[in-house]
């Protein structure tokens, strides 16, 4: 569990950053190579980098160097763990929603009987 947690905490920490946020949604589009991914950002390519390497740790993308072009893919196990962690807490939450509704609904049956 603690290494489930571990994983999950740098998962979220990779995805905090908007620029790494874009990257994932693109590459959820499909495998890009490391010149489009960095092109719509201003910055200089190694700082991107940093950003790819982040990523590429966290094990949320994946890269792979052809001759002198490197193409990322999105790696999906990763961020899966992080989509169940949310339909975990959408499930308690709802659940609680459920549980808050049913004893406002029999409170106010009560002040009706009053």
């Amino acid at each position: 569990m603690a290494n489930n947690s571990a994983a999950l905490d740098s998962v979220f920490q990779a995805l905090a950053d908007p620029t790494r946020r874009a990257v994932v949604q693109r590459l959820g589009r499909g495998p890009a190579t490391v010149g489009e991914l960095a092109q719509p950002f201003a910055m200089a390519l190694p700082s991107f980098m940093k950003h790819l390497g982040v990523l590429e740790k966290t094990g949320l993308i994946r890269s792979r160097k052809h001759g002198r072009t490197r193409t990322c893919t999105l790696e999906q196990k990763n961020l899966a763990a992080a989509e169940r962690w949310f339909a975990d807490q959408r499930s308690l939450w709802a659940s609680r929603y459920q549980n808050l509704d049913s004893l406002l609904e029999s409170l106010n049956g009560e002040e009706r009987e009053s």
